[in-house]
């Protein structure tokens, strides 16, 4: 059952799925559109679960899912998975790629491996002020309040 991300609980647990690019103009609707349906119609155990879903800066698809009605299962949780590498192979994206970071430097996102990121913050090119996405965030209210944060603020603090 397809709901507005906004309307989701604070308790609804997350999934964040960072592309190695920006989606295109022409790209995101018809993302949207694949994200609605699967969400629509996503069970465990024959039933339905309150998911919904946001697009952020063009290039992070958050999933969220209000468990207070049903929770994921093995089995819906590997349906996701699924479904995110159809949307690797539709777009020529990587989505499930855990090794990347994508931070805010000089008021643009950028997006480098996490060995890149590591040397970066070695030679001081980026700082423990430089916000960074944490995307190891479990909850929607983590999600609001600990996503978008100072490096220092978040597991990428042990390159520093």
């Amino acid at each position: 059952m397809l709901t507005p991300f906004s309307e989701l609980s604070d308790t609804s647990r997350l999934w964040i799925y960072q592309s190695d690019r920006k989606f295109t103009e022409e790209e995101l609707p018809l993302l949207q559109q694949y994200l609605s349906a699967f969400l629509e119609e996503w069970t465990a155990h024959g039933a339905a679960l309150n998911a919904g879903f946001e697009i952020k800066y063009d290039r992070f698809i958050i999933i969220g899912l209000d468990q207070t009605q049903s929770s994921a299962s093995g089995c819906s949780i590997d349906a996701q998975v699924h479904f995110i590498q159809e949307l690797e192979k539709e777009f020529s994206v990587t989505l499930l790629d855990k090794m990347n970071v994508t931070y805010i430097q000089n008021d643009r996102l950028h997006f480098k491996p996490l060995a890149d990121f590591k040397k970066m913050a070695k030679d001081g090119a980026v700082g423990k002020k430089t916000i960074v996405f944490n995307n190891l965030v479990n909850t929607k209210e983590e999600y609001l309040d600990q996503w978008e944060v100072p490096a220092i603020e978040s597991w990428h603090s042990r390159f520093f």
